[in-house]
């Protein structure tokens, strides 16, 4: 039985409004809340409403609490902190409000406000300040890192693991993770570290900055040299910018909206000759264009991101709008394809990828009922809310057509996690990016071009 709203703002009995309004810099912004009428249009479009039933678990429930604790009549607590930070902040719902409430960035400045007010203690602090200070924000130790894991697959040592129980000993949901985990290559960014500009294709049309990313180039450096094939053969010429850094997506995810600050300052200055900032990764991307909004309280370096930010494309959204050569081999497939939720609900982005699929010769498109639904990964909380990611995941498998061969997104955290959906639910469908399956048409085609493969 779901909470009216009226529950939300039961004030215990010795409460006094000494905590009013909130008190850090950098609050939520009331017009974000301000076209808010409590309609519920909302409702179904949010994963942890539908499964929870409860009203502090749906958008407008959550636009409630954070107006309440800015009106004084709640504190900045537990009770406040869970359901803000049980929401997947998957965007569904401004696209489903009429009034588009930014209901993802009054969640991202409230978390913010918590963060600071109720700062992380004990392990919980060590953990986060070991991934999101020391680790993401620095490529070198990344690399390192995708060393460690590249001689874990290699050495066998990972199939000693897996084959003694080793690995029961670790949480499920982690197991589960390792299972799906991808072969570990070389990074791109280290790959073309002495290279000033990857040369186009053929004639050049335009000059171009690509992030790498930095979870994305140490897992998923397959998908980045994809992406930097697609684009020199489409004549773009490509440069890497080596002192780019973590986007910050998963600092401002989980409150720590200073780092994210720092972070986006390092790459609006990497990124500032660049005429187009070309991403792979929805998260990223959307991370990117929202830069403006950390900056609301500067306005030197809102100027600077607002610059910045419009500069940032989506390889999808990129090859659609600039004309991508469509590729002439065929690749048969049935696939199917997943709506990132910072692609379509964040950036808007839907019709292109799904283009630049049906391009392909070969590909047979299947449709798949709420395509844009969450799959539970949203930064990294399938680590931090394990359950509740469970359940998302386990109602978004439920749409995914059996029949389709390959499910293709872009984003690699969703990746990994359909990759687990497909697992525990005893189905052998390839996870692809969007790009990967349009580079490997670009390479049949110059291995027919050059008479190694016959049609």
């Amino acid at each position: 039985m779901g909470l009216n709203e009226s529950d939300l703002i039961k004030e215990p009995a010795c409460q006094t409004n000494s905590f009013s309004n909130y008190l850090w810099s950098d609050p939520p912004d009331e017009n974000k809340w301000a076209d808010c009428v409590h309609c519920g249009m909302c409702l179904e479009s949010c994963p942890t409403y539908e499964i929870t039933g409860q009203e502090q678990h749906s958008p407008r429930g959550r636009v409630h609490l954070i107006k309440s604790v800015a009106e004084g009549k709640l504190e900045v607590n537990e009770h406040f902190m869970d359901p803000v930070f049980a929401c997947l902040d998957c965007r569904a719902c401004t696209t489903a409000c009429p009034a588009d409430v930014d209901v993802g960035g009054l969640i991202e400045e409230a978390r913010g406000q918590i963060r600071q007010a109720m700062p992380l203690k004990g392990w919980k602090k060590a953990v986060s300040h070991l991934f999101l200070h020391s680790l993401f924000p620095h490529h070198n130790r990344l690399y390192t890192l995708g060393n460690v894991l590249k001689l874990y697959q290699k050495s066998g040592m990972q199939t000693f693991v897996r084959k003694t129980g080793l690995i029961n000993i670790i949480p499920q949901h982690l197991a589960e993770m390792e299972a799906i985990m991808p072969e570990v290559k070389k990074p791109v960014r280290k790959k073309y570290k002495h290279e000033k500009v990857i040369k186009a294709k053929g004639e050049t049309k335009s000059t171009v900055a690509f992030l790498t990313g930095c979870v994305m180039d140490v897992m998923f450096s397959e998908i980045n040299e994809a992406t930097i094939n697609v684009l020199t053969r489409n004549g773009n010429d490509v440069m890497i910018p080596q002192n780019q850094t973590c986007c910050g997506a998963l600092h401002v995810h989980a409150g720590d909206r200073e780092m994210g600050r720092k972070l986006a300052k390092q790459n609006i200055e990497a990124f500032q000759h660049a005429e187009k900032v070309i991403v792979n990764s929805a998260g990223c991307g959307c991370m990117l264009k929202e830069y403006p909004e950390l900056f609301r309280e500067d306005p030197v370096w809102r100027q600077k991101a607002e610059t910045f930010s419009n500069k940032v494309e989506d390889i999808s959204k990129y090859l659609y709008d600039t004309g991508y050569k469509r590729p002439i081999a065929e690749i048969k497939a049935r696939v199917v394809y997943h709506d990132a939720c910072h692609l379509a609900h964040g950036q808007g982005i839907r019709d292109e990828p799904r283009s630049l699929l049906l391009d392909i010769p070969g590909v047979e498109m299947v449709e798949m009922a709420n395509a844009d639904r969450c799959c539970g990964s949203a930064g990294i909380y399938n680590i931090t809310n394990p359950e509740m990611a469970k359940e998302v995941l386990d109602s978004k498998m439920k749409n995914v057509p059996k029949e389709a061969e390959m499910i293709v997104m872009g984003n690699p955290g969703c990746m990994l996690q359909m990759a687990m959906g497909v697992q525990r639910n005893g189905r052998n469908q390839k996870i692809v990016h969007t790009v990967q399956l349009l580079d490997w048409a670009y390479q049949k085609e110059d291995r027919l071009k050059e008479g190694e493969e016959c049609l």
